[in-house]
């Protein structure tokens, strides 16, 4: 099975201005993936944006950054990120991600359920 990236859908997320701030285009939209499967996503996070810190439970997230240039939140310790980083949160840690860029921070995110 294959989909163009016209055919992938796209979920959005708003600031506290309503403003959009991320947009997920859904890489997993396919009948019959693995229910463990929770999110295969092409993330684009608009500068001066972030995702806010939030813990996982009962799944794990890694992302793959593919551009731009943020700052990962691995449970308080906060590390630059640019291409190539890959990040990992376990169940029952905690991360966020802020675009420190001027450009999108354009990253893969993958959460997988326990």
């Amino acid at each position: 099975m294959i989909k163009t990236k016209e055919q992938l859908k796209i979920n959005t997320e708003t600031n506290a201005n309503g403003d959009v701030k991320l947009f997920l285009s859904n890489l997993a939209d396919f009948e019959g993936k693995n229910e463990k499967l929770r999110t295969f996503a092409l993330a684009e996070l608009k500068p001066g944006e972030e995702v806010e810190f939030h813990i996982h439970t009962g799944e794990c997230e890694s992302y793959y950054i593919i551009s731009g240039e943020g700052e990962y939140n691995d449970n308080g310790e906060i590390t630059k990120v640019l291409p190539g980083a890959v990040t990992f949160t376990p169940s029952g840690s905690g991360h966020g991600i802020k675009n420190t860029g001027a450009d999108m921070l354009t990253f893969i995110a993958l959460i997988i359920l326990d």
